[in-house]
């Protein structure tokens, strides 16, 4: 079964925040994950992006895609992650 990197959506109303996961692709957007790679909050200034790179890294060597969203995240602050 093919996997996917993408945002899984949490918090309240109107103060979304995100969490990075793997899931297979026919699952749902906020339903079960195989495994959290980090977060996204952009309610802060700045955002607040915290990225397992090295899982990530090894997801995508093992065939996962990812979302147009999460690659712009990586991009934008795979510099900033620990």
């Amino acid at each position: 079964m093919s996997t996917t990197i993408r945002l899984s959506r949490i918090g309240k109303k109107h103060q979304a925040q995100y969490r990075v996961v793997l899931k297979t692709t026919r699952d749902k957007r906020d339903g079960i994950y195989l495994e959290e790679l980090g977060y996204y909050n952009p309610n802060t200034n700045p955002a607040t992006v915290n990225l397992k790179m090295d899982r990530i890294n090894y997801w995508i060597k093992n065939g996962s895609m990812t979302t147009e969203t999460v690659k712009q995240l990586i991009k934008k602050y795979q510099h900033k992650s620990a």
